[in-house]
């Protein structure tokens, strides 16, 4: 499909800088297609009455880390450039790979310094040489090989990093300590992320408590998410889009809890875009849903046929991003610009720390 059918204009205000507090005071749309679409103007507590017991809820459990580091190459002159690097992949004790900008400043066998003011004495230098550099989309990869290793390094990491905010929120304020607990969700276990499972982000226990109340079943799956939830869709065409594969796993007891909830006609309710591409790699032809360990590349565009879930919960995303193809697969491109259009008259808020929707399969 062509990529100009996903754009919509988006006035600058509607994107939240801050999420909503508390969190289940979120602004929810609720989005049923058919032949007359049908919105309704809710909030994220009213989500147990909106579901039915027996359903089952899944929530993705992966845990940003502070992965957005600052620093200077060394031995270069007093007015070197600062760089920027995203650590993307762990690969052992002391190497990482990241993305860094700008990726021309460096070379391999450079020495790259974070930070010169550590909270810990120990600690108040944290240098990376550029063992390995290549090529990425958005700024250079390359792998570095940090002076510390094993528990050091991690520590040393999370008192030099920033948690990895959407360009669209820290172009325009800066990452402060509130976003460590705000990015992140408050079933963040597993740790490997660069992006929040932003639909998360509106639960709280007594929503939680709440839904198991109804008789909706919650369960877990862990997908990190990877810097390319951020690339524009630059080709012309979504047949030209490759997406960046993603790791994840669905445990047996997960998935075993799953096919039951669909045999007793139970709906599968994916929370976020994350959760759903997860359940749809790890679901047969038939819909029965397998353990997975591995990764996924799943581009869920109009015309793919959903296996296993039944609703989602997300927020609102980006025009002509992977994202709002996906929701325009789930309910249809016309429903969902509907949808849109109705939340940006309504002043709902939009992407990371914005208002949510909740979406029904067309019956």
């Amino acid at each position: 499909m062509r990529t100009d059918l996903f754009d919509f204009t988006l006035p600058e205000g509607r994107i939240a800088l801050r999420p909503a507090s508390p969190r289940d005071a979120a602004k929810l749309l609720v989005v049923r297609p058919g032949a007359a679409v049908a919105l309704e103007d809710r909030t994220m507590r009213d989500l147990p009455a909106l579901l039915q017991p027996g359903d089952a809820v899944v929530v993705n459990d992966t845990k940003v880390f502070a992965a957005n580091l600052h620093g200077r190459r060394l031995g270069r002159g007093a007015h070197e450039p600062a760089i920027a690097a995203t650590l993307v992949k762990r690969l052992d004790g002391s190497r990482w790979r990241a993305l860094v900008k700008p990726a021309k400043r460096l070379a391999e066998g450079d020495v790259v310094r974070f930070g010169g003011e550590g909270r810990v004495c120990f600690l108040e230098q944290l240098d990376a040489t550029v063992e390995q550099k290549g090529e990425g989309e958005e700024g250079g990869e390359v792998t570095f090989a940090f002076a510390f290793h094993g528990a050091a390094l991690d520590q040393a990491l999370a008192e030099r990093g920033d948690m990895p905010l959407p360009p669209y929120i820290a172009s325009r304020r800066g990452v402060d300590e509130r976003d460590r607990d705000d990015y992140q969700t408050m079933f963040a276990r597993e740790e490997g992320s660069v992006a929040a499972p932003t639909a998360g982000l509106h639960f709280t226990a007594a929503l939680a408590a709440a839904l198991q109340e109804r008789g909706i079943a919650l369960h877990r799956v862990t997908l990190h998410v990877g810097p390319g939830t951020f690339l524009p869709v630059k080709a012309e065409d979504t047949a030209g889009h490759k997406m960046h594969p993603e790791w994840g796993s669905v445990d047996l007891a997960t998935a075993t809890a799953l096919n039951a909830t669909r045999r007793a006609g139970g709906r599968i309710v994916a929370v976020g875009s994350t959760s759903l591409r997860l359940i749809e790699s790890a679901a047969r032809e038939d819909g029965t849903i397998e353990p997975y360990a591995g990764e996924t590349a799943l581009f869920i565009t109009p015309g793919y046929r959903f296996r296993a879930v039944g609703a989602m919960l997300t927020n609102f995303h980006l025009p002509r991003s992977t994202l709002f193809m996906l929701v325009s697969a789930f309910c249809g491109l016309d429903t969902m610009r509907c949808a849109y259009a109705h939340a940006i008259e309504s002043g709902y808020r939009f992407y990371s720390y914005g208002d949510a929707c909740l979406l029904f399969r067309p019956g």
